[in-house]
């Protein structure tokens, strides 16, 4: 792949993590378990959407090939899309929704302040802005866990449960590929081994202080996302998403 190929690429995997994450968290709507939570679900949901246009709003211009931001959320097959694993996973209970959250913001924070300081004005500047709205959606999810962890019976089992089933996902934040690693030597990405020692760390500190036990790394997935081998779960989300702008291409409103 050329440096321009790669980027494409890797501005797909961003804007696509956060599409479909902001699209889990939105599926809270009218079913969070208090209002304020609602609220505050829907506000880093629509952060998270935000930042997606701009990531994909930068690939439709290098693509060069008419599509816009728009066309890339809406109109693409589940193949084409390049999301992180874990963000495609059904929202679950209240402590699976926390967890993984808590996983995507803590490597997302990581990749964020790596590529704020990116030899690409573009790629730094888009990043720099999201950093701010990350550095929040971090605390609050972190926060959340401490509580469900340190909580009562109840809330410490469900976690332990969430965990377990969420585990395995987190192979794609610590360990990059190829294409990453090609970005980082052109200064254009974060060191992904370095994104990967942060992630764990990060993580490592909160779960002591949610007094949940630290799981093994998490080995090989038959499945790639960023390669768009997806789980079952995305197929079904995209047709909910999509359905409008597949049904009526090109309408305006």
């Amino acid at each position: 792949m050329t440096q321009r190929e790669d980027l494409i690429q890797y501005l797909l995997r961003l804007g696509d993590s956060a599409l479909i994450q902001g699209q889990r968290l939105c599926e809270w709507c009218g079913r969070a378990p208090a209002l304020e939570e609602e609220l505050a679900l829907m506000n880093v949901g629509l952060d998270l959407v935000g930042q997606a246009r701009n990531w994909l709003d930068y690939a439709a211009e290098l693509l060069e090939d008419g599509r816009d931001a728009d066309h890339l959320a809406f109109r693409r097959d589940e193949r084409a899309y390049r999301n992180l694993l874990l963000v495609e996973q059904p929202n679950g209970d209240y402590a699976v929704t926390i967890t993984k959250q808590f996983f995507y913001d803590a490597w997302h924070f990581q990749v964020l302040h790596g590529l704020s300081q990116s030899s690409d004005e573009r790629v730094a500047g888009i990043a720099a802005k999201a950093l701010k709205e990350v550095t929040y959606h971090l605390r609050r999810s972190g926060e959340w866990v401490e509580r469900l962890g340190d909580g009562t019976e109840e809330s410490h089992q469900r976690m332990l449960a969430a965990i377990r089933d969420i585990w395995r996902f987190t192979v794609e934040l610590v360990n990059g590929d190829d294409l990453e690693q090609r970005l980082f030597e052109a200064g254009i990405a974060p060191n992904p081994a370095e994104i990967a020692a942060a992630w764990k760390s990060k993580v490592a500190d909160i779960f002591a202080s949610a007094t949940l036990p630290m799981p093994e790394p998490a080995s090989y997935f038959y499945l790639n996302g960023r390669k768009g081998l997806h789980t079952e779960h995305l197929g079904l989300l995209l047709a909910e998403m999509q359905f409008l702008q597949r049904a009526h291409p090109d309408a305006s409103w």
